[in-house]
């Protein structure tokens, strides 16, 4: 119900100061026209609850013109209304004669007007319609020259009327209030299906073990980095990771802890990159690619050196490693700075040399690739 009457404010809103304008206009078109035609005495009996009209109208328009608090709405629109009956009613009683049951059906049509436009609350609506039927009746059983069956004949007839236009209100309060909740039902359904397809999109790209992107992810992410506006980019750097000896890990210690082992090493990656600018993923079994970007040759090997020492500094038993008793990692560095011109296959081709070359030296090192006419060197 909050929802629904946040989204209808600013139409409810219109309504009811418009109907309060043209309340007003109303009440000064009477004062004039009583002035012009009717008897000085019935005139001026009426000018004093007419001039209760005008500040009603206008402290309701003024709550309305912005978004407040709806009992503070709501008890605004009342107090107003109440104002408004009760002083055209007044005007009818102070008069005399054949005047207050003329101006008793205005304040009952009044009354029935603000019922069937007023989109609020249904107990409002039923405030409203109470409060015209109880002056009317009140007002007739006060008038000397009827009687109180003629009194309540004619309270029963029009309260017949004004009923059946609050049952027919709260016909059109439900069917709006039934669209509203078809339309968050839609909503919600829309809501949940993107949801699911982000998720089923994150998943598609995700390794279930580590977290990390998978190997197809990786391969959208260098395809656009090396598209056709590579041009002006900040260099790209690649790092392909190996656990040494990982096999022996899994034999000895079962694939249980090689899966946990995976899983603490691709948490040290993640964390010594860059989440925003850098990209790290599972390119293999026990392969991790890190993609760098603006970094130098010599930053990249940093930052290798950096995720070498930690892993090793992790702990990570390993017992049956010929690199030592605990895990560790072997890292080949390539970077666009030293092959400039070179497409994402030649850089990748060219860590995957450089780690061959880790490997070749005894393992738990980094190497860097340099340009082919140069080979490969050591970093560490």
């Amino acid at each position: 119900m909050r929802a629904f009457r946040d989204r209808s404010f600013k139409q409810t809103s219109k309504i009811i100061r418009a109907w309060m304008v043209w309340v007003l206009v109303l009440d000064v078109l009477a004062i004039l026209s009583s002035l012009l035609l009717l008897p000085r005495e019935a005139t001026l009996a009426m000018l004093g609850p007419a001039l209760l009209i005008p500040p009603a109208a206008s402290l309701v328009f003024l709550v309305w013109s912005r978004r407040r608090a709806n009992g503070v709405l709501d008890a605004a629109l009342v107090a107003g209304m109440f104002v408004i009956l009760l002083a055209v009613a007044l005007m009818g009683h102070l008069a005399g004669g054949e005047f207050q049951e003329r101006y008793l059906s205005i304040m009952l049509f009044v009354a029935v007007t603000a019922v069937i436009i007023f989109n609020v609350p249904q107990w409002v609506t039923h405030v409203i319609a109470g409060m015209g039927l109880t002056l009317y009746l009140l007002f007739q059983l006060a008038h000397s020259d009827i009687g109180i069956a003629s009194a309540f004949s004619a309270f029963l007839f029009f309260a017949s009327g004004v009923t059946s236009t609050v049952v027919a209100r709260r016909t059109m309060s439900i069917l709006a209030h039934r669209t509203f909740l078809l339309e968050l039902r839609d909503a919600r359904r829309v809501a949940e299906l993107a949801s699911t397809n982000a998720k089923l999109e994150r998943l598609s790209r995700t390794d279930p073990l580590t977290g990390l992107s998978n190997r197809r992810h990786t391969g959208a992410v260098l395809a656009e980095l090396f598209g056709p506006d590579r041009a002006g980019r900040p260099p790209v750097a690649l790092l392909m990771c190996d656990l040494d000896c990982f096999k022996a890990l899994n034999d000895r210690l079962g694939h249980l802890e090689g899966d946990r082992a995976l899983a603490q090493v691709a948490q040290i990656i993640a964390a010594s990159v860059h989440p925003q600018r850098d990209h790290v993923s599972r390119f293999g079994g026990e392969e991790f690619l890190i993609v760098l970007t603006d970094v130098t040759a010599d930053q990249a090997c940093a930052i290798a050196e950096a995720i070498r020492s930690r892993v090793e500094a992790a702990g990570i038993a390993n017992p049956g490693s010929s690199a030592g008793k605990m895990t560790t990692v072997s890292i080949g560095v390539a970077s666009e700075a030293d092959h400039p011109g070179c497409n994402a296959t030649d850089l990748q081709q060219a860590a995957d040399a450089a780690l061959y070359l880790a490997k070749s030296q005894g393992r738990n090192r980094v190497a860097r690739a340099t340009p082919a006419d140069r080979g490969l060197s050591f970093a560490s």
